[in-house]
């Protein structure tokens, strides 16, 4: 029973930050529309973005520079407090190998940056097409990515996919990882996939409502899905509980049935009733 469990079992993130509007790559500056873009036209049916060291993409699966999970989904959300509120963001959602949680844990590789395409494709909107983690901010950092953009030969031209692609500036993010019930998960995704799918069909005129309202059920359908593992969770905790409780009573009754019988209590031999009378 333990094994089937284990095997609808699979790990992705929450939700976290990989983008906001208005910061800045290799002297462009992330718009407003391109978050929007990145988060409504994201489908890994049409290109999945991988995860990668230092925007590096080697061919060797045994390479240093191979993948370490994928971008499962990408969200669009205002900020609303800090420095930053009022901000549109790009939230994202991945799954990570084995390789890229035992970094994590070991709290290396804890910063991390997007590629965009811009103009994707025939549809002329911005697509994210990879993300990258890294332990050195100044390797993707603004000054470094400002001198390659205005060098005669730009020197993270090879790591793009397409030479007009840019890449953000490295930001310290954290990452955090969740175990997840496949079945519901695939239940839950599966009927959010086909809504969002909808949504996508619909013309300019009404894209905006739509979105909105796509929103709100992706945001039901996480809330519902986090409560079925909270809730199977607090199952399996109680099953185990009762099973300890179950345990511990058939020990008591095993000691108890080992224990001597106690010896009966001798008959009353009874006294005389007889009264003697001195007359």
């Amino acid at each position: 029973m333990g094994t089937d469990v284990k095997k609808s079992k699979k790990i992705k993130s929450k939700w976290f930050r990989v983008a906001v509007e208005g910061a800045t790559t290799d002297g462009r500056k992330i718009q407003k529309e391109w978050i929007k873009q990145m988060a409504e036209n994201y489908d890994r049916d049409v290109y999945g973005a991988r995860i990668n060291l230092e925007h590096i993409k080697g061919y060797s699966p045994d390479s240093q520079f191979k993948r370490y999970g994928d971008v499962l989904a990408l969200r669009a959300e205002e900020i609303k407090t800090g420095p930053l509120a009022g901000k549109l963001a790009l939230l994202a959602q991945i799954e990570p190998t084995d390789e890229l949680i035992q970094l994590n844990k070991a709290k290396q590789k804890v910063y991390t940056s997007i590629e965009v395409n811009y103009e994707f494709a025939d549809t002329g909107e911005a697509y994210l097409v990879g993300l990258a983690v890294t332990d050195d901010p100044a390797s993707l950092g603004t000054e470094f990515l400002e001198f390659s953009a205005k060098a005669t030969v730009n020197p993270l031209v090879s790591r793009k996919q397409s030479p007009n692609n840019l890449f953000t500036v490295a930001e310290e993010t954290v990452i955090d990882f969740e175990e997840v019930d496949t079945q519901n998960d695939t239940t839950f995704s599966s009927m959010l996939e086909r809504l969002t799918g909808l949504f996508k069909t619909k013309s300019e005129k009404d894209s905006t409502k739509f979105v909105q309202l796509g929103e709100i059920i992706e945001q039901f359908a996480t809330a519902t899905t986090d409560r079925f593992t909270e809730m199977e969770a607090k199952i399996v905790e109680l099953t185990n509980e009762l099973s300890d409780v179950k345990k511990q009573n058939t020990e008591l009754v095993e000691l108890l049935s080992e224990l001597p019988d106690s010896p009966d209590r001798p008959l009353s031999a009874g006294g005389s009733i007889d009264v003697e009378t001195d007359c």
